[in-house]
């Protein structure tokens, strides 16, 4: 009965952590298991209270490593509960270093034959929550900090069909990604980038000296996708400083009314950003330019 009592106590405990993750919001924090291709994932779904049918859907790719808790990171529970769109966090599984990653070429992963078809996973999870939800067959947009950022750019490419529009922060474009893929169309991107990243460099890492592969140039990843969209002109705004300047470069009157946002941050390191601007807001505010009724 004593070690019944225990193990109640421990899923009480388990239970009510799960759900004070949504403290910064008034709606619901689940955990689910998925899998695909005989590999197995897990995802954290945030649904805000009284969401309505057809909502849209924002997923959130986490950091190569990162173990942080999803509302507390990336601020967009408030925000979901403002504007009523469902939010999705996959985990990825762990490599040889026991770090949750997401496939997006390191070279690391590429030695150790670690390459998974993530990109078909957010595919087929995006799908199986939009029956299970009824969530919307449209506005689907996806963002990420850092790996998950670059996971973001991976979308960009291959899965455009899916998504309405990726935002990437503290992201970059792995020299693979930018030598053998090519993008299936125009989509609208936006980038946040501080200027002192010493992870995703701001001239990026072309010789691999810091061992993960070489990725370009975090201007020129936002100039490759500023010409994919054919944007036409740039409009620049100085976000309101908390800490770090913020200067928004917009690049506008693309394909389709598609623009492009790049976010610097001066001086700003590898980060969400956040104590630097509302990032989830200003992302917010970017997806919904693309919104489909």
């Amino acid at each position: 009965m004593k070690r019944l009592l225990i193990t109640a106590i421990l899923i009480s405990a388990a239970c009510w952590s799960l759900m004070a993750e949504g403290l910064n919001g008034t709606g619901t924090l689940t955990e689910h298991a998925f899998r695909h291709k005989g590999v197995d994932y897990v995802y954290y779904l945030y649904i805000p209270d009284g969401m309505k049918e057809d909502a849209p859907l924002v997923m959130v790719f986490h950091g190569y490593g990162s173990r942080d808790i999803p509302s507390i990171k990336y601020g967009f529970h408030p925000v979901a509960d403002k504007h009523g769109f469902a939010v999705c966090y996959p985990r990825g599984p762990k490599d040889h270093k026991g770090k949750e990653y997401w496939s997006v070429g390191y070279q690391f992963h590429i030695d150790n034959g670690l390459m998974r078809d993530d990109i078909g996973m957010a595919v087929s999870l995006v799908k199986h929550l939009q029956k299970t939800y009824k969530l919307s067959k449209h506005n689907v947009f996806a963002t990420g900090h850092s790996n998950g950022g670059a996971m973001s750019y991976m979308i960009a490419y291959k899965a455009a069909d899916t998504f309405a529009a990726v935002a990437s922060v503290s992201g970059h474009i792995m020299e693979c990604m930018y030598r053998t893929l090519k993008p299936k169309r125009p989509i609208p991107l936006m980038e946040v980038h501080g200027t002192d990243d010493v992870l995703s460099k701001w001239n990026g890492d072309p010789y691999n000296d810091d061992g993960w592969g070489s990725d370009i140039a975090i201007p020129c990843a936002v100039g490759l996708w500023t010409a994919v969209n054919h944007c036409t002109h740039e409009e620049t705004e100085v976000l309101p400083v908390r800490r770090n300047k913020v200067i928004a470069h917009r690049f506008v009157n693309g394909t389709g009314g598609n623009e492009v946002w790049f976010y610097e941050v001066v001086n700003g390191q590898h980060s969400w950003a956040d104590k630097d601007m509302d990032t989830a807001s200003e992302i917010w505010k970017f997806f919904s330019k693309y919104l489909m009724k």
